[in-house]
């Protein structure tokens, strides 16, 4: 068999589904993987802002070296705006960034704060039965947790990817898990 990692398999295909429906005029992304934003860039032009810099150069892909904790943008600016699989990383160190920890928490602030009311943030997040620390890797959230964090957002579609099958819904029961969420700023 094809050696594949689950996660992003799925992740990355969910998310690139709902770019190509949306087929905004700029996507921007904060710290997403590379390789996916390089592919999703060949039917959209997006810009990438992460704090390690990207050396490789493709036509329509654009790159800001930032901070997820101080994006180099205006409030209320970005009309569709991606974050995989990053923000459970902030303030543990293991990127180089300060220990904080409330660092997952003031990134999805920041990520907040740059989207206008009525854009769209595709955004995922390892979920599990209880807010945890994985140590030297990242955290993990409860459905509940994330949604109280994005309070002023509305779900426009979620899935739980759970070993290697994608759900529609939250099953705390199964453990550690990728939740995937289309969100709509509505205030």
């Amino acid at each position: 068999y094809t050696p594949l990692d689950p996660t992003y398999f799925f992740q990355d295909s969910w998310a690139a589904k709902h770019l190509f429906h949306l087929k905004p005029e700029h996507h921007y992304d904060v710290g997403s993987s590379a390789k996916t934003m390089g592919i999703l860039s060949q039917f959209v032009p997006i810009t990438m802002v992460d704090i390690r810099p990207i050396e490789l150069k493709l036509d329509n892909l654009y790159f800001k070296e930032g901070s997820i904790l101080a994006l180099p943008f205006e409030d209320n600016s970005i009309e569709t705006l991606s974050s995989l699989c990053v923000v459970e990383h902030i303030g543990l160190g293991r990127y180089g960034d300060e220990l904080d920890q409330f660092g997952s928490e003031k990134a999805i602030k920041e990520l907040k704060r740059v989207l206008k009311i009525g854009g769209i943030i595709l955004f995922s997040v390892p979920v599990d039965t209880d807010n945890k620390i994985y140590f030297n890797a990242h955290r993990a959230f409860t459905r509940n947790y994330i949604l109280e964090l994005f309070n002023d957002f509305r779900v426009l579609d979620e899935k739980y990817h759970y070993g290697t099958k994608v759900f529609d819904s939250y099953d705390s029961s199964m453990g550690f898990g990728t939740g995937l969420y289309m969100l709509k700023r509505v205030k």
